[in-house]
């Protein structure tokens, strides 16, 4: 009966585990079908239970996600790009991350290396790769070097788990990152000023005035929800981002629609609308100024008119900036707002990230504290120099100030210009 019932369980499928002679744990491993459709199995001994079980519970998980290998067919660069982006990255990553890993694998890696053996890879077949992607300017160094990092991260997975000795990528030397000549402007006070007066025309204009005075990104602006602002208290909380939406199909295969999935008139959204900050740093309470209490309140009572303006139309959702019939904003939507109140306000085009710029340097010539500047900007302690660097741009007035304090220092004070009496001074 013990004999029948060990035949049955390998007959499901189940690994039979036995203590051997040798004085070491044994297991087989039913691991499918070879492409003859017989079965077959692995046999893996390990000295103690726990290893062992430990051992068994992996290869089982591979067996079932479809990810085993079969003997004598070892891993392609191909096969194992695609099980990685799929079955190892994208229930650990986030959502953008996800986009780029697979863009990089789909795009660039699969029809480049994808043909090479895992084990036999070397790094000269990647740097190859990185000089057809640039070559004849199709592409720029940034996108080989997305290329690259993703490909350092899948084989550095497939080395941890030894599918490979070594990793390619880590070995492979990236293309030379041409240092952008065009350093960011942040708006001056006066543009900002006339972004102000004009915004006050346009739908949700507090909007923008979270992202230049208080450095909000566009996701946690339009991933802010009523219940996350105090304007009693005069603070609102960040706690989510508004993540960009993608679509599918909703119509049929028989009747296809003919359009993208994002014009599909049935399209269904496959993307969740927001996700937590990533950080801890990105979870922050952020102070109010009044002149901002006031525009909120406003926007709020004009989001009230909107709703009853709407009736049954309205689409309820809680968001502080939403579409005219309610709803989240798309942040495609949201972009293209912010070029057209540039252009209504005859300010010079700028992306919508340097507004965070901008914040983050008049938070500086404000005098105002590098710890309270982090926590505004949502920065981490072990990074925060580093984005300070990156954010804060000095204005030739404050070199100016600075070069009237040097002399001042070292030359003493500057004697006032002659005056001539005899000038006539009246007006």
């Amino acid at each position: 009966m013990a004999e029948e019932n060990k035949r049955t369980r390998r007959a499901n499928g189940e690994s039979a585990i036995y203590f051997g002679k040798d004085g070491r744990w044994h297991a087989r491993v039913p691991m499918g079908y070879k492409d003859d459709g017989t079965p077959y199995r692995r046999h893996i001994t390990r000295p103690t239970r726990k290893e062992l079980v430990e051992e068994v519970r992996r290869l089982e998980k591979q067996r079932d996600q479809g990810s085993a290998q079969q003997p004598g067919k070892p891993w392609t660069v191909e096969k194992w790009l695609q099980h990685w982006v799929e079955n190892i990255a994208k229930p650990v990553v986030s959502e953008n991350t996800y986009d780029g890993y697979e863009v990089a694998v789909r795009v660039h890696l699969v029809p480049g290396i994808g043909k090479h053996r895992l084990d036999r890879l070397e790094p000269e077949h990647l740097e190859s790769l990185y000089r057809r992607m640039q070559a004849n300017g199709q592409r720029k160094a940034g996108t080989a070097h997305q290329a690259h990092r993703t490909a350092r991260t899948a084989l550095g997975e497939a080395v941890r788990r030894g599918y490979a000795a070594k990793n390619a990528a880590a070995l492979a030397k990236p293309p030379r990152m041409e240092e952008d000549e065009t350093e960011v402007e942040p708006y001056s006070l006066h543009e900002i000023k006339r972004l102000l007066v004009e915004a006050r025309r346009h739908r949700n204009s507090a909007r923008w005035m979270l992202a230049l005075a208080l450095g909000l990104r566009q996701g946690e602006t339009l991933g802010l929800r009523w219940c996350d602002v105090d304007l009693e208290n005069e603070y609102l909380k960040l706690r989510r981002n508004r993540l960009r939406p993608r679509y599918e199909h909703g119509c049929a295969e028989t009747a296809p629609c003919g359009r993208k999935a994002g014009y599909c008139p049935d399209r269904v959204q496959v993307r969740r609308e927001t996700k937590n900050t990533k950080s801890r740093a990105g979870r922050r309470v952020v102070p109010l100024p009044g002149p901002l209490i006031v525009m909120l309140r406003s926007h709020a009572e004009e989001q009230a008119r909107e709703r009853k303006v709407a009736g049954d139309l309205w689409v309820e959702s809680d968001y502080v900036f939403t579409k005219p019939l309610g709803g989240p904003l798309s942040p495609n939507t949201d972009y293209h707002e912010w070029k057209r109140l540039l252009q209504a306000a005859e300010v010079r085009s700028a992306r919508l990230h340097d507004a965070r710029h901008t914040a983050a340097t008049v938070l500086m010539l404000l005098r105002v504290p590098d710890r309270v500047i982090d926590l505004i900007m949502g920065w981490e302690p072990g990074t925060s120099a580093r984005m300070r660097a990156r954010y804060q741009h000095v204005p030739d007035v404050m070199f100016k100030e600075v070069a009237g304090m040097i002399a001042e220092a070292i030359w003493g004070p500057m004697p006032a210009p002659p005056v001539d009496k005899d000038q006539d001074n009246e007006v």
